[in-house]
């Protein structure tokens, strides 16, 4: 009995060892050095995104599209050239000679107020185009920050469930040698190994799940050879921070869909402006000289054109860009409502994953550690069974996982409440 104790003793000693270490929720914030092309930090990986991201590359390619129908809206159209030939004659006289010819342009003159309001909407469109980039440059920073989070805690699960695997085998093998020496029956040998077997198929399940992360990853950043690349961060825990009202309310208004939602409503009533103005025609004028065939003399030809708005006064399109405005307003209300909603649960979620975090760092893990601790003492002085060290460790590497993916919740939290109140931060800090 005492040798094998001796063996559990220093396997218990070992994982009490790593729930200790486990108290501290802080990754080394520099680990050895690595060479540049095989490391990579959050800020590297935020630079990667923000260059590689197809969707932002298609973002800037609307923007200048915009730009460039904003740069078409302020100018004229093009004149007209007019070659005229009247009172040909074809039965007598000289034919083409005796026709009366003129040359000359025709110019389309906007009614005033139209071509200013055409440059204004070219303008809010780029605005809104502008807007649109920063909103996806701050949902794809949020989404890297999760990625980037949920790799470095993978990590720590995999360092996890790789030495429960390590201490489920000395278990089965401490188990076996008790069953040859009599000293225990076989169902502490199966239990033992079930659990052995189970450690192991949860151990593949983790490593599975950090590739998928690893790859999810490098692909977001647009280089997959950085799947292998090793992470340097530190997922460092914080108390909620109390975010003052008014100053939140502020941050809030300035979010890149309340903005991009404010474009749109200043471009709805631009547009009904404009609508409103298509019932006054732009004016035609002509101006051509040439001569008379007959006498042989010159002439000047002035003319005016006017559309006359008798069958179509364009109440459709003014009655559809006054719904547009409607529209874009309550979207406006809605954009905010849900933005502030987004910042309650966000806040709501970070506040409760810290108090999990903060409770299994004091309590839970700290209790685990002793229980495993006692029960270990007391199977040595014989008051406990093998079967009580085994559910005893497995119940303390639960708890120790059940710890880190309370950790990556509250990581996820962050990333979501930066992206509402902070975009495109590398971290969350106090407003204070």
């Amino acid at each position: 009995m005492k040798p094998l104790g001796r063996v559990i003793k220093g396997a218990c000693t070992l994982w009490i060892g790593l729930i200790a270490a486990g108290g501290v929720c802080q990754l080394p914030a520099q680990p050895a050095p690595l060479p540049r092309t095989n490391h990579l930090t959050l800020e590297e990986a935020l630079r990667l995104a923000l260059t590689h991201h197809p969707s932002l590359k298609a973002a800037a390619a609307r923007m200048a599209a915009a730009a460039g129908r904003a740069e078409q809206a302020g100018r004229w159209s093009n004149p007209e050239l007019e070659i005229r030939t009247e009172e040909w004659a074809v039965s007598r006289g000289r034919g083409f000679a005796d026709a009366e010819q003129t040359v000359g342009i025709a110019q389309t003159l906007p009614y005033p107020g139209k071509k200013s309001l055409d440059k204004q909407l070219g303008g809010v469109a780029v605005q809104l185009a502008e807007v649109e980039q920063r909103l996806r440059r701050t949902e794809i920073v949020r989404e890297v920050k999760a990625a980037f989070y949920r790799v470095l805690v993978m990590e720590r699960v995999v360092e996890v469930s790789t030495q429960r695997v390590a201490l489920a085998e000395s278990f089965a093998l401490t188990a076996r040698r008790r069953v040859e020496a009599g000293a225990a029956t076989a169902q502490e040998q199966l239990r033992a190994e079930v659990q052995l077997e189970q450690a192991r198929t949860e151990s593949d399940e983790w490593l599975r799940e950090k590739e998928i992360s690893r790859q999810s990853l490098a692909l977001m950043l647009g280089q997959p050879e950085l799947k292998d690349a090793a992470l340097i961060g530190a997922l460092a825990e914080a108390p909620p921070p109390r975010w003052p009202e008014a100053e939140t309310e502020a941050w809030l208004e300035r979010h890149p869909s309340v903005m991009a939602a404010q474009a749109a409503l200043v471009q709805a009533r631009l547009a009904h402006r404009r609508a409103r103005l298509e019932t006054y025609p732009d004016l035609k004028v002509s101006l051509a000289g040439g001569r008379r065939g007959e006498t042989d003399e010159g002439i000047i030809a002035l003319g005016f054109s006017l559309p006359l708005p008798l069958l179509d006064r364009g109440q459709g399109r003014q009655r559809e860009s006054l719904a547009q405005v409607h529209q874009a307003e309550a979207e406006l209300h809605l954009v905010q409502q849900q933005l502030r909603q987004e910042w309650i649960r966000a806040r709501k979620r970070y506040q409760t994953a810290a108090i999990q975090v903060g409770r299994y760092r004091e309590q839970l893990l700290p209790k685990a550690e002793e229980a495993l601790h006692l029960v270990q003492q007391g199977f040595e002085e014989g008051k406990f069974t093998f079967m009580d060290l085994l559910d005893t460790q497995r119940t303390a590497a639960e708890t120790r996982l059940a710890y880190w993916q309370k950790v990556l919740e509250l990581h996820l939290a962050q990333a979501e409440l930066e992206a509402l109140l902070r975009p495109e931060t590398p971290g969350l800090t106090s407003p204070h």
